[in-house]
C-alpha cells in the first residue's frame, strides 16, 4: 500500500509540471501504443474519455511559421534553437496558428508556411510579465518549456507562445501553405 502511495504522489507531481491554464483549447497528441512510451516502466492512466497518458511525457500540437526552404530544411535536419530571444534559447512555437501565419517577420516575399509540430512539452514554466526571474535562464531551473499566457502584456498581439528548449521534444507532422 505505501509502495502504492508513493506512485501516485509522483503521478501527482508529473502532471503538476504543466500549468492548468496552459491546457485550455489546447489538442493534446495521443501517440499510438506502440510508440515505446509503455516500456520505460512509467504508470499509465486514463482520462475520463478512456485515453491513456504517460506522466511526464504529454504531447501537444503547436505551430511555427516560416519559409518554405526552411521548413524543407527543417523537416530533415530538425529544429535548430533560436540563440537568444524574449524567453532565451530555444525553438519558439505557438499554439495559434494565426500567430504562427505572422512569422518569418523577414522573408516575406518567399513561399511561406505554418509547421504543425508534436511536442512532448515535459515541465512548462509560466513567464507572465516582462522582468520575470526566470525569463531568460528557465531552462536552467529545470523546466523544459517556457510559456507566456496570452494577454499577459509580453507579447504586443496578446497571443501566447511557447519556448522550447530542446528541439529532440519536437516532432514534424505536416508543412501547411500559408
Amino acid at each position: 500500500m505505501a509502495e502504492m502511495l508513493k506512485i501516485d504522489e509522483k503521478m501527482e507531481d508529473e502532471l503538476d509540471d504543466i500549468p492548468p491554464d496552459y491546457l485550455g483549447d489546447l489538442e493534446e497528441y495521443h501517440k499510438n501504443k506502440d510508440d515505446g512510451l509503455e516500456d520505460i516502466g512509467e504508470v499509465v492512466m486514463a482520462d475520463c474519455h478512456h485515453r491513456q497518458h504517460y506522466p511526464g511525457h504529454r504531447f501537444f500540437v503547436l505551430y511555427h511559421g516560416t519559409t518554405l526552404k526552411n521548413a524543407q530544411k527543417i523537416q530533415v535536419e530538425g529544429f535548430v534553437p533560436s540563440f537568444d530571444g524574449m524567453l532565451g534559447r530555444g525553438v519558439y512555437l505557438s499554439r495559434d496558428f494565426k500567430k504562427a501565419a505572422r512569422y518569418p517577420l523577414q522573408g516575406r516575399s518567399q513561399s511561406l508556411v505554418v509547421i504543425m509540430v508534436n511536442v512532448r512539452v515535459g515541465k512548462v514554466k509560466r513567464i507572465d510579465y516582462q522582468g520575470h526571474p526566470l525569463q531568460k535562464t528557465w531552462h536552467q531551473h529545470g523546466y523544459d518549456t517556457a510559456w507566456v499566457p496570452p494577454n499577459c502584456g509580453m507579447v504586443a498581439s496578446g497571443l501566447e507562445e511557447d519556448c522550447v528548449y530542446d528541439p529532440s521534444r519536437i516532432e514534424v507532422l505536416k508543412i501547411i501553405p500559408n
